[in-house]
């Protein structure tokens, strides 16, 4: 079965990169003004080298629309479904339920209310930073509540662990609905940005996303061997020499970042770190070593193709989070009921 699961994670993460870079261009091909694969490396290609020899012949308008309007967009969305399908991973490993993600934790309606504070306060203490870091703190503090809800004397329960996250999500929804009460002028903004859109990202929002996601994928896979570890209870798991806080610690508040700074340029897109995580573990099986690079390729994959339909396949733009909650929705049903079947029986 090892040798089996190593065969396909070496067969399926290679394609997943070719696929990646694939969508990456036929997405920024497909829109009002069309643009061959060919146009679009040479117009990158005369970006990054600044040699506009290499973009002679093309329409002028072309290197505008791939450059200015599509690349940061679409590069956006990969790096949020690559985030939010990493953090999935963590939060599944750490807190051992098939359920967790960001969004069914409440983390993402957390770090949603912290950057809806700042917008509305139009709080601009750290410039551009202050969104992301208004919703990481929003994100770790509705973590720390969700867990101190969900644990009795020491002991984490993980059949509440999801009530809890659904009731302080409750909560968060309603504090949200207040702030855009008092928003006035800027609810419209402020609604269209909770159900999760990629329009207008620009290249410091690819920066950094960017940088959040690869700082986070560096510490997920260096903790990787211990959060297998951690699998096998914390007592087994301390007695091969895992310290099971710490790695805990470091792990949680990774992935809470790289969803604080996802949910800060792209708003609520809720079920990625959930589905994907699932699909994957089908193929290249419970290795988090694995498990983590061939999610968060999925992931932004997946993520990609979605923010394409909406943005040149359907007549109107349609925010992406309603489209990803669609498709998730149902996928959460059929895990839970699968979960009570399976606890039923043992």
């Amino acid at each position: 079965m090892k040798k089996t699961d190593n065969k396909k994670f070496w067969l399926l993460l290679p394609t997943l990169a070719a696929a990646t870079v694939c969508c990456i261009l036929f997405s920024t091909g497909l829109g009002y003004v069309e643009v061959g694969w060919r146009d679009i490396v040479r117009i990158v290609l005369a970006g990054i080298t600044g040699d506009a020899a290499l973009a002679a012949g093309i329409d002028q308008v072309a290197p505008f629309v791939v450059m200015d309007v599509r690349l940061p967009r679409i590069l956006t969305a990969t790096l949020v479904g690559a985030g939010l399908s990493m953090s999935g991973v963590i939060y599944q490993g750490i807190l051992l339920n098939p359920l967790a993600d960001p969004y069914t934790l409440g983390i993402s309606s957390g770090a949603a209310f912290g950057a809806a504070v700042a917008l509305v306060a139009n709080l601009a203490l750290l410039g551009q930073f202050s969104v992301p870091l208004f919703a990481f703190v929003g994100a770790m503090a509705t973590l720390a509540i969700v867990l101190s809800l969900s644990t009795f004397h020491g002991q984490m329960s993980a059949n509440t662990l999801i009530l809890s996250g659904v009731i302080v999500g409750a909560i968060l929804a309603a504090g949200i609905s207040f702030l855009k009460y008092l928003a006035d002028e800027q609810v419209g903004v402020i609604i269209f940005w909770l159900m999760g859109s990629f329009a207008s990202r620009t290249w410091t929002d690819v920066v950094s996303v960017g940088a959040a996601v690869c700082l986070g994928l560096v510490v997920a896979l260096f903790y990787a061997r211990d959060l297998n570890i951690m699998s096998l209870g914390a007592r087994a798991s301390g007695s091969l020499g895992v310290e099971n806080g710490r790695v805990r610690r470091v792990l949680l508040l990774s992935a809470s970042l790289v969803t604080a700074v996802c949910v800060s340029v792209s708003g609520i897109i809720g079920f990625i770190g959930l589905i994907v995580p699932h699909l994957m573990r089908y193929f290249v099986g419970p290795d988090n070593r694995k498990l983590l690079p061939v999610s968060a390729l999925a992931g932004a994959i997946l993520l990609l193709l979605a923010d394409t339909v909406t943005r040149a396949v359907l007549p109107a733009e349609v925010p992406i989070g309603v489209l990803t909650a669609l498709i998730g929705g149902p996928f959460f049903c059929l895990i839970f009921r699968s979960r009570q079947r399976r606890a039923r029986y043992e």
